[in-house]
Order: structure tokens, then C-alpha cells, then sequence
């Protein structure tokens, strides 16, 4: 049985909610709950003050295969063991730039005073869609992204919390040859911004 579990009444931690939302994050990417049932769960999430009023929140996923929530602990670009690309900091800064090739997963987390850079625009994207997930846990944290003319950056499944922001205003349609990005993940009291080169 799980600890949580077994303390129902005992007052939440931001460990706990943070788990639980990791929880309702990788279920809603894996269909099993709905972006409005994940929405509404989330909000619930961030105001439980007990472990019990959190248990109800997940209590048919328990099965869902979660994540832990990744803690940047230095200024670092690497890829995982799947492929994908990390681009952490805690309150260093990160660029990924010039000619590159993107992968079809990213990850992009900052902590205070850390920003992340990526620029896509001279980078060859050989995918349609590329997922970044987000990790945003302080104050003057930023991701950066620099997209080319034709993509599109899509905001829906952020999870905006406290003062987190995504300031997003494509300019135009995607493009027949464009690539979408995906973003994903939560931004806490930093900032996402994203930045579309002109034709």
C-alpha cells in the first residue's frame, strides 16, 4: 500500500501534489483520462491540503506508470538513455543552437535564474511532431524557443501554475512542410517564451 495511503489525513506536501500531477500527466498522455478531466484534477491537486484528498484524485490510476518529477541540479545537455535531449539547469544557462538534428523528445527544465535556450531555426528536423516537456520550478526561470517560418508551437497541455506563463502568438498557420511542436510539463512561476522568425 502506498504511504500516502496509509496517512490520509496527514497534511500534503508540494512532493506529494507534485507527484500527483506527474501522475495525471503521464495518464492523460496515455488517454486514460480526457485534457478536461486532467485540467480539473490538476486545479484540485495544487488546493488539497491532505494525502487523503489527493488519493481521491488518482485513485483509478494507480496503475499509471509515473515519472518522478526531474530536479535540475547543474547546467547540462545530454541525451537520456531513450534518446531523448535534456537541457537542465538549475541557475545556469543551457543553449542548444546552430546545426543540430532534433529529436522527437525534449526535455527543458530550469530553476531560478536558469534559462534554457533552444533555437531550431537553422537545426534539421527530420519529424512532423517534436514534444518538449516542461519543468519550470521558480521564480526567473525561462525556456526560450526559437522556431523557424512555417512551425507551430502548441501550449494546450502546459500546466500553468501560480504566476507560470507561456507567451505564444504564432504569427501564421502551420506550414504543409512545417513541424508542430508539443509542449507538455508545467511551468511554476517562470516563464515560457516563444519566438517565430520571420520568412
Amino acid at each position: 500500500m502506498d504511504a500516502m495511503t496509509e496517512q490520509p489525513d496527514m497534511r500534503a506536501s508540494d512532493q506529494d501534489r507534485e507527484r500527483v500531477a506527474e501522475m495525471l500527466r503521464v495518464a492523460v498522455s496515455d488517454g486514460r483520462i480526457t485534457l478536461d478531466e486532467f485540467n480539473e484534477r490538476v486545479d484540485r491537486t495544487f488546493t488539497a491540503r491532505t494525502r487523503g484528498q489527493l488519493d481521491v484524485l488518482v485513485a483509478d490510476l494507480w496503475q499509471t506508470r509515473a515519472v518522478a518529477p526531474a530536479v535540475p541540479t547543474a547546467a547540462m545537455a545530454v541525451p537520456s538513455a531513450t534518446g531523448a535531449l535534456e537541457l537542465h539547469t538549475r541557475s545556469g544557462k543551457v543553449v542548444q543552437d546552430g546545426r543540430w538534428t532534433v529529436p522527437p523528445y525534449l526535455s527543458a527544465k530550469a530553476g531560478r535564474f536558469g534559462t534554457v535556450k533552444i533555437d531550431f531555426t537553422r537545426a534539421d528536423c527530420p519529424h512532423q511532431e517534436v514534444v518538449i516537456d516542461l519543468g519550470i520550478t521558480s521564480w526567473f526561470g525561462d525556456v526560450i524557443l526559437i522556431v523557424p517560418p512555417g512551425w507551430i508551437v502548441r501550449d494546450d497541455e502546459v500546466v500553468r501554475r501560480w504566476m507560470g506563463a507561456v507567451f505564444n502568438r504564432p504569427p501564421a498557420a502551420l506550414a504543409h512542410d512545417g513541424v508542430v511542436i508539443r509542449l507538455t510539463g508545467f511551468v511554476k512561476t517562470g516563464d515560457v517564451w516563444v519566438r517565430y522568425r520571420h520568412p
